[in-house]
């Protein structure tokens, strides 16, 4: 219900917004407004950057050009970690972010973007859109002084770049690891120790040593970021970010100065550019990945081994939270409902049809 009241405000609101844009009447009579955007991510990631670039054009032609949004990468205003406080102190209007980076003010943070062990992408947005979730995040972030969008996916993310092969737990003691996130914690549990690096910061600690491994998203950006030249063991799945959801912050109190034409139009524009980061991700991510492969790259699946400790890991660490964590554990229970929910649908219909495909294909590329 939430989602179809959504949908049907925003296309009224773009549609109010054509009509007056024809007549000229209606929109010379709202005032211009000027908004700057702070990003969490550098220019040359298209994809993630571009998503808030996205936005700001589609907002500025809906609106004549009355309703500018001009977008700063990260360090051009704020450093990436620190677009929440920029949105909520009013450094700036609005914010693109990955709620996730924030887990240290509050970890139900990470429910906005994801959580180890999670929903996938089209699971996030369900649970989102019409599960309740985005409820839930709003009352959060109203405490914040912000209004969140929902505003990107990347879609399940790769484990990482390894400078050695990561065979069972033991190999992961003592391992300096940049990973975002509540999945950080998780793997702290198995004697990681996790370093959290904005993402123009990681190939540098990467390639001094200063790090061990680092994960960013997938191979289209991994292949940008240049992670394949420090470091050759490539792991999946990223199993602490399922379908990572990227969210745009707006200020509460600029949020309401808004006409509701306007208000309509910017959560209009950030659910395309939720379809739309998804999308190219989806696209460019398979030939990044042979290349990077056809570049020595070696590609390694975790372990069972591994996988079952993070997984009993992860479990402990969301109910040992949840204990001491009221917000969180507000959040936690539905949350959990709802994950289990999707996975016993998921593997009645979508798994069967996915596996089958797979094995299909693999087996016609062998003859």
């Amino acid at each position: 219900m939430q989602r179809r009241k959504f949908i049907n405000t925003a296309t009224a609101g773009i549609l109010g917004a054509g009509a007056a844009t024809l007549s000229g009447v209606a929109l010379a009579q709202i005032p211009e407004f000027k908004w700057r955007l702070a990003s969490s991510f550098p220019k040359s990631l298209d994809t993630i950057f571009g998503g808030a670039e996205l936005i700001a054009k589609r907002v500025a032609a809906a609106t004549g050009g009355k309703f500018q949004i001009q977008v700063f990468a990260a360090n051009e205003i704020v450093p990436g970690g620190a677009v929440l406080d920029a949105v909520k102190d009013g450094t700036v209007q609005m914010g693109h972010t990955a709620s996730y980076y924030y887990v240290g003010k509050d970890p139900t943070f990470a429910f906005d973007t994801a959580m180890p062990f999670g929903l996938n992408a089209r699971q996030q947005n369900a649970w989102m859109y019409e599960g309740g979730g985005l409820a839930l995040m709003r009352e959060l972030f109203k405490e914040y002084n912000i209004y969140q969008i929902p505003a990107g996916n990347t879609g399940a993310q790769m484990g990482g770049w390894y400078r050695k092969e990561i065979k069972t737990v033991a190999d992961l003691k003592g391992l300096k690891f940049r990973i975002g996130g509540i999945g950080g914690q998780v793997l702290q549990k198995l004697g990681v120790v996790p370093q959290q690096i904005p993402g123009s910061d990681v190939y540098p600690a990467l390639e001094k040593g200063t790090i061990d491994a680092a994960e960013w998203v997938g191979p289209y950006d991994d292949e940008k970021l240049g992670f394949n030249k420090v470091a050759k063991y490539y792991y999946y799945p990223g199993w602490w970010e399922g379908g990572p959801q990227l969210s745009v912050y707006i200020n509460l109190n600029e949020w309401a100065k808004l006409p509701k034409e306007y208000q309509a139009i910017l959560e209009a524009a950030c659910a395309e550019a939720n379809i739309d980061m998804q999308a190219k991700y989806d696209a460019k991510n398979p030939a990044a990945l042979k290349r990077l492969v056809a570049g020595g790259t070696l590609l390694r699946p975790f372990s069972n081994e591994i996988l079952a400790a993070s997984y009993k890991a992860a479990v402990e660490l969301f109910e040992e939270i949840a204990a001491k964590n009221p917000r969180f554990a507000k959040v936690y229970t539905p949350w959990k409902r709802f994950r289990d929910e999707q996975v016993e649908w998921f593997s009645v219909c979508e798994s069967r049809f996915d596996s089958f495909v797979a094995a299909t294909v693999r087996s016609d590329r062998k003859k």
